[in-house]
């Protein structure tokens, strides 16, 4: 079976069973944003990807503020910036508090928590930080990880800390095609669905707002009809607001 059939089966039941949670985590979402806040977003290694993806890009809106920390994300293979040092770090425990008492995350936000095994001490203390402080807390990965063993000295996952969990459905070896000749899969398919979770996230919560009659500026491509590449200014302005404002309450 083709890499392409394997997707469209484990979209088809993200489809069929996350319906509902989907539907809550658009209403918290929606919740922040029209309160002013902020919709969060972390992962670390690959699950930065859908992250990044989630904003700023076009068909995304205000509102929402990926946390990138570059030294968990790679920019080189091997040596300084690469891999392996990022693999070590995001295993430590301890680190990812520090980084996070520096971002703008107040109680009513909105902390979404990308890790496919949930497992890692970067996803696991970052959902804790969250709930600490007061955040609805979102978990998106597969809940198969859970007949694992847990890695944090707390023993939790991050399914186990969050408020609710979006299961991705995605196998615990993550690579889902088996190749004749070779012991090992290939073809990774969590980032892939981690990347539909947040576009479901991002288009359900602006129908909430919609619904509310409330119209939030959104990143549009200069092709769409009356557009142009000026017309995103309102978008970085209303951002640029919106950290202020959410870097002044987190000081309070």
């Amino acid at each position: 079976m083709t890499y392409t059939r394997l997707m469209i089966d484990l979209l088809d039941r993200l489809d069929s069973t996350q319906g509902e949670v989907l539907d809550t985590v658009a209403e918290r979402c929606a919740d922040a944003v029209q309160n002013g806040g902020l919709i969060h977003l972390y992962g670390s290694g690959h699950s930065v990807i859908p992250t990044m993806d989630a904003f700023p890009r076009y068909g995304s809106f205000a509102g929402l503020h990926p946390l990138t920390d570059p030294r968990l994300m790679w920019h080189n293979v091997l040596g300084p910036g690469g891999v392996r040092e990022l693999l070590w770090l995001e295993r430590t425990e301890g680190y990812v508090p520090q980084y996070l008492d520096h971002e703008p995350l107040n109680a009513g936000d909105v902390l979404i928590v990308y890790s496919h095994g949930g497992r890692n001490a970067a996803p696991v203390e970052a959902a804790m930080y969250g709930a600490k402080h007061g955040l609805f807390t979102v978990a998106v990965t597969s809940v198969a990880n859970l007949e694992r063993p847990a890695e944090h000295s707390s023993g939790k996952r991050i399914a186990e800390v969050c408020d609710v969990t979006v299961d991705t459905g995605v196998p615990v070896q993550d690579a889902i095609v088996e190749v004749d000749g070779w012991d090992r899969p290939v073809g990774g398919a969590s980032t892939v669905v981690a990347c539909v979770v947040s576009h479901e996230i991002v288009t359900r919560t602006a129908g909430v707002l919609a619904g509310r009659g409330v119209v939030i500026p959104t990143f549009v491509s200069p092709t769409v009809p009356g557009a142009s590449v000026s017309s995103n200014d309102e978008v970085f302005a209303d951002h640029r607001r919106r950290l202020h404002a959410a870097e002044g309450r987190a000081q309070d």
